[in-house]
C-alpha cells in the first residue's frame, strides 16, 4: 500500500516523514542486488564496479578518490561537470597527484576515463549514467533532485553529497525518488559522514540509552571564517558567473546554514529521533556587503522546537577573526554531553570518554561500506530520507531567518516556493539578477516571503 508521501497531490507532513525515517533507521535490508549479476556478466569480461563522477570540484574530486581507495575492484570510467576546466583539473589531480604515495598511485591506476567519456554542460550527467554501475553526485546542491531522479531511473547505485536540495519542492522530489530506490533495491549513501564516524555513533548510542536522561536542550555550531570567492571575468555571462560562484546564491547553495551547518543540525535530529516541529530565528549580512558575495547571509541563529517541547539552539557564522566552533552539545535531565565523545553526570564528573586513537576517516568509511555492499550484491543503504530530513530542517531554519517569523515544519515542507530557474542552460536567466549597481536581492526579515 502506498503511503501518503507517495500519493500525488497529498500534502507532506511530519508524521509521515517520521514513519519513513523510522523505516530507514531500523530497516537496513540485506538482499541480493540485481546489478551485481550485471557486473559479472558483461560481454567484455570486466567485473570491476564502474564509477561515474558528476561534479568535479574539490569535494567531487575527494569523493572520487575515496571511492577509488576502497578495497573493492573499482574504476572511474566517466566524468561530467558544467565546466571543462574543472573537469580537467579534477582528472589531473587524480591521475597525477602531488604526493606519489602508494595509495595515491593505486588510486591513479584505477582512473580509466577516455576522452569520449568526459562530458560538460548542464546535461553531461545523462551521458555518464549509461556507462556506470555507481554514480557520485557532487555538483552544487540545486541539481541533486534532478540528478538523483535520473540515476535511480537508470538503475544506478548512488553516493550523493549533502544537502540533497535547496528548496521544499526539491525535498519532495528526493523523497519520491527515494521510494523508487528502495523498490529497485539500489544502495544510496548521503555524505552526512558523522553517521559513519565512531566518536558520533558511540556517543549518540549512549545518549539514546539514557546516559544523560531526557535531552531537553541541544546546541549546534558551524562558526568559521567563510569560503572562497571567484572574481567575475569579462567573458562570463550571468549564468556562468553564478554557477562558478554557486556558494553565494541561495538557489544553488541553499545558504551556508543549509550547505555546511546541515552537519550539526543533522546530529541534533539524530539525537532527538526526528525533525523539529517549528523554528524561529534571525540573521543577516554583516561582512558580506558587496556584490561579490551574492545574496546569502553571513550569520544565522535559529531556535528549533521539537515535539516534546525541547529546543535546539543553532548558530552558524562566516566571519574572519571571530570565535570558531564546529561542534554539537546536548543537555539532559541527568547530565550533559558537552562535545562529541564526552558524557558528564549531573555533578559534572566524566562518565564516558571516547578513545579516538586510530579511528578511521569517516569520509573513507562511508565509501568503504557502500562499495563493500555493492560488491557483495547486498542492498544495505537507504540514506536518502535521512539526507532529506536534515536538509529540510536546515531549509526550515533558513526560512525562519529570512522571514523573521515562526515557521511550522509542515508549512515549510509543503511550500510551493521554487528557487529554480525555468530552465538550465547557459543562455537562460538565473532566478536572481543584479541591479544597476551589481547588487543582488537580499532577504529582508519581516518583509520577504520565503515559504
Amino acid at each position: 500500500m502506498k503511503s501518503e508521501l507517495n500519493t500525488p497531490g497529498a500534502p507532506f507532513n511530519r508524521r509521515e516523514f517520521l514513519k519513513t525515517g523510522a523505516a530507514v533507521a531500523g530497516g537496513l535490508v540485506v538482499s541480493r542486488v540485481p546489478g551485481a549479476q550485471a557486473m559479472a556478466s558483461r560481454n567484455d569480461g570486466d567485473t570491476a564496479i564502474r564509477i561515474g563522477l558528476v561534479g568535479c570540484g574539490g569535494r567531487g574530486t575527494g569523493a572520487a578518490f575515496q571511492a577509488l581507495a576502497t578495497s573493492q575492484d573499482v574504476k572511474l570510467v566517466a566524468m561530467a561537470d558544467a565546466f571543462r576546466d574543472r573537469l580537467d583539473e579534477s582528472y589531473d589531480n587524480l591521475v597525477h597527484p602531488q604526493d606519489e604515495t602508494d595509495e595515491n598511485k593505486r588510486v591513479a591506476s584505477r582512473v580509466d576515463v577516455p576522452e569520449e567519456h568526459k562530458f560538460t554542460g548542464f546535461d553531461g550527467y545523462l551521458q555518464v549514467l549509461p556507462l556506470v554501475d555507481v554514480v557520485l553526485l557532487v555538483t552544487p546542491p540545486a541539481f541533486r533532485p534532478m540528478h538523483f531522479e535520473a540515476a535511480i531511473e537508470a538503475g544506478k547505485h548512488v553516493f550523493m553529497e549533502k544537502p540533497v536540495a535547496t528548496d521544499a519542492p526539491g525535498i519532495r522530489k528526493v523523497l519520491e525518488v527515494a521510494q523508487k530506490a528502495k523498490e529497485k533495491q539500489l544502495n544510496v549513501v548521503v555524505g552526512l559522514q558523522r553517521h559513519y564516524q565512531n566518536v558520533y555513533t558511540e556517543w549518540v548510542d549512549r545518549i539514546h540509552d539514557g546516559a544523560i536522561g531526557d535531552v531537553v536542550l541541544g546546541r549546534v555550531y558551524w562558526n568559521s571564517g567563510g569560503v572562497w570567492v571567484r572574481p567575475r571575468q569579462p567573458q562570463w555571462n550571468e549564468m556562468e558567473y553564478q554557477m562558478r560562484n554557486w556558494y553565494y546564491f541561495t538557489w544553488l547553495c541553499g545558504d551556508h546554514i543549509v550547505e555546511q551547518h546541515i552537519h550539526n543540525i543533522d546530529v541534533g535530529n539524530w539525537v532527538k529521533h526526528g525533525p523539529p516541529v517549528r523554528a524561529q530565528g534571525q540573521g543577516g549580512r554583516q561582512v558580506r556587503t558587496g556584490p561579490d558575495t551574492g545574496q546569502i547571509f553571513d550569520h544565522h541563529f535559529v531556535e528549533f522546537e521539537y515535539a516534546d517541547g525541547s529546543r535546539m539552539m543553532s548558530q552558524c557564522r562566516h566571519m574572519p577573526d571571530c570565535m570558531n566552533r564546529v561542534s554539537e552539545a546536548f543537555h539532559g535531565t541527568a547530565g550533559s554531553a558537552p562535545e562529541p565523545g564526552t558524557l558528564l553526570g549531573p555533578d559534572g564528573a566524566t562518565i564516558w570518554k571516547h578513545r579516538g586513537k586510530d579511528d578511521p576517516n569517516p569520509y573513507q568509511v562511508e565509501h568503504d561500506e557502500l562499495f563493500a555492499a555493492i560488491a557483495a550484491g547486498r542492498y544495505a543503504f537507504a540514506d536518502a530520507e535521512r539526507g532529506a530530513e536534515a536538509t529540510m530542517t536546515s531549509i526550515l531554519g533558513r526560512m525562519a531567518t529570512y522571514s523573521g517569523r515562526v515557521v511550522e515544519w509542515d508549512e515549510a515542507l509543503n511550500s510551493q516556493v521554487s528557487l529554480m530557474p525555468e530552465r538550465f542552460a547557459w543562455d537562460a536567466a538565473p532566478p536572481v539578477l543584479p541591479d544597476a549597481h551589481g547588487a543582488y536581492p537580499v532577504p529582508v526579515p519581516g518583509v520577504s516571503v520565503v515559504v
